[in-house]
């Protein structure tokens, strides 16, 4: 069976951490659906990683469906969510409501991450739930705000930590299912995650939320410059750099193929 977002819920209920992970193509999306990840990301974080962005801006939603319905092909387990991308959900509910029901439609996709919990995207995500389109939010540091915000972290003031925890708030009231925490203090993360019914989770949030989301490269060790709350797992930049090395050697030497 696949994971729903009703077991996401129950499992914050028992206590069991949510394991999550981006990928942005059938290869890892196999490999890390086989290794048991209960959500995968179709992050907008590829406009970076595999597009060679410096920022999740100029993504277009055609784009991250291209990559999504690559995703879906290779997952048999995991909850498959996509990003909306920065201005194909802003400008109105009904923008959000046609680019959110083209994700699913299209891509076989289970839900969405919208950024952002101001009043104005809260009602945005009730207008998506209320339709029957599952939404996860995003709070914190939120990327496609980078111009304004920076990659500081955020909520380090008392005023800006009452908005994030506010924000989070009104967006299970709206109907999300869980929330992405990104880049916020521990404690403000811990707060939020007791006050809330709906999963947590967390990216340089530390370890109090329900579950914890990485970016797939940052953890193999392939990113060229690794974020302050990531770990890696490997280093494949190494191992792949090594591989390619050897392969050429041979090449040019007539060891290869024998």
């Amino acid at each position: 069976m696949s994971v729903t977002t009703h077991q996401l819920i129950q499992w914050k209920q028992q206590g069991r951490s949510i394991v999550a992970l981006t990928a942005y193509d059938y290869a890892i999306a196999q490999l890390i659906d086989q290794a048991g990840v209960d959500i995968i990301l179709v992050g907008d974080s590829l406009a970076m990683t595999v597009l060679g962005y410096d920022t999740t801006l100029p993504i277009t939603l055609d784009e991250m469906l291209h990559h999504a319905k690559a995703v879906r092909r290779g997952v048999k387990q995991a909850l498959i969510v996509v990003d909306l991308p920065f201005l194909t959900y802003q400008e109105s509910p009904q923008q959000a409501m046609h680019s959110a029901g083209r994700a699913l439609k299209e891509t076989g996709a289970q839900a969405v991450k919208l950024e952002g919990g101001y009043p104005a995207m809260a009602a945005t995500v009730s207008q998506l739930t209320s339709a029957g389109i599952p939404v996860m939010g995003h709070v914190g540091l939120t990327p496609q705000s980078v111009h304004q915000l920076g990659y500081k972290k955020q909520g380090k003031t008392a005023e800006a930590a009452d908005r994030i925890l506010a924000e989070s708030i009104a967006l299970q009231e709206a109907g999300a299912f869980a929330i992405v925490l990104e880049h916020i203090p521990a404690d403000l993360a811990a707060q939020i995650t007791q006050k809330l019914t709906i999963p947590t989770i967390g990216i340089g949030a530390g370890p109090h939320c329900d579950g914890q989301v990485l970016v797939t490269s940052d953890l193999l060790g392939l990113s060229e410059k690794q974020p302050p709350f990531a770990k890696a797992y490997a280093n494949l930049r190494e191992t792949i750099t090594q591989a390619v090395t050897d392969y050429s050697l041979e090449v040019r030497e007539g060891k290869f193929p024998e």
